[in-house]
C-alpha cells in the first residue's frame, strides 16, 4: 500500500525548522516523520470540503488516518482545549508520539497556508508545552495541514519561529491517471443520470 501511495516520494518532504530548533538526532528522527503531501482520499470528501468537515472526518477514520500519519503516533483527542489566564482555546487534533516522546498538535486548514497559521500553531505549542509536557518528554512538534502551500512563503514563515513546526498539503482527492480520465464520467454527468433516474421513480 505504501509503495503505491508513493511514500517514499513524500516521507520527510514537509517543510519544517527542525533543524534550527531541535538537537540534531531527534530533528532527523521528526523530520522523517512527517511528509508531504498526506492523501486522505479515504475520507471520501471532495475538495471543498471544510476544516470542520475533514476534523470530523478524520475521527470517525481515525485508524486509517493513524495509518497516513505513520507508526508511533498515538490518538489523545479533537478539540483539546486549553486554558491560558481564564481564555479558552482548541487545539484540532492532539497526538503523543511514542518513538520522538513528543506531543505532536495538528491543525486543519481548508485554505492555502498563510504566516498567521504558523504564530496560531506556535502559540499552542507553548501551551502543551507549559501544560502537558512532562519532564522526560521532548518538545512539542506541530503539523499544519494546508489544503496547499507556497514553501518559500512556510519557509520565511518558520524561519522566526522558536518552536518546531512542519506544514505539509493535504489531498481529499487524488487525480485519476490520464488515461482513466477520459474513460469515466465526470462528477457533472453523474448528478445528471442520477437526478434522471430520481425523477424517473
Amino acid at each position: 500500500m505504501q509503495i503505491k501511495n508513493n511514500l517514499h516520494h513524500r516521507q520527510g518532504k514537509a517543510v519544517t525548522n527542525f533543524n534550527q530548533r531541535l538537537p540534531d538526532i531527534y530533528s532527523t528522527l521528526a523530520q522523517e516523520t512527517l511528509k508531504d503531501p498526506y492523501l486522505f482520499d479515504f475520507l471520501g470528501l471532495g475538495e471543498d470540503a471544510q476544516e470542520r468537515e475533514i476534523e470530523d472526518a478524520l475521527v470517525r477514520h481515525v485508524t486509517r488516518f493513524l495509518l497516513e500519519l505513520g507508526s508511533g503516533f498515538a490518538y489523545i483527542g479533537r478539540q483539546y482545549r486549553l486554558e491560558v489566564n481564564g481564555d479558552e482555546f482548541f487545539i484540532d487534533l492532539l497526538f503523543y508520539h511514542t518513538r520522538l516522546k513528543s506531543y505532536v498538535v495538528v491543525e486543519l486548514k481548508a485554505t492555502a497556508f498563510k504566516p498567521e497559521h504558523a504564530g496560531q500553531l506556535n502559540f499552542y505549542l507553548a501551551a502543551v508545552d507549559a501544560q502537558l509536557k512532562a519532564d522526560d518528554d521532548n518538545p512539542t512538534i506541530g503539523l499544519l495541514l494546508c489544503r496547499t502551500q507556497n514553501r518559500l512563503v512556510a519557509e520565511y514563515a518558520l524561519s522566526g519561529i522558536d518552536k518546531p513546526i512542519g506544514v505539509a498539503e493535504y489531498e481529499l482527492v487524488r487525480h485519476l491517471p490520464e488515461n482513466l480520465q477520459s474513460s469515466l464520467p465526470t462528477v457533472g454527468q453523474l448528478e445528471a443520470e442520477l437526478g434522471d433516474f430520481e425523477l424517473g421513480d
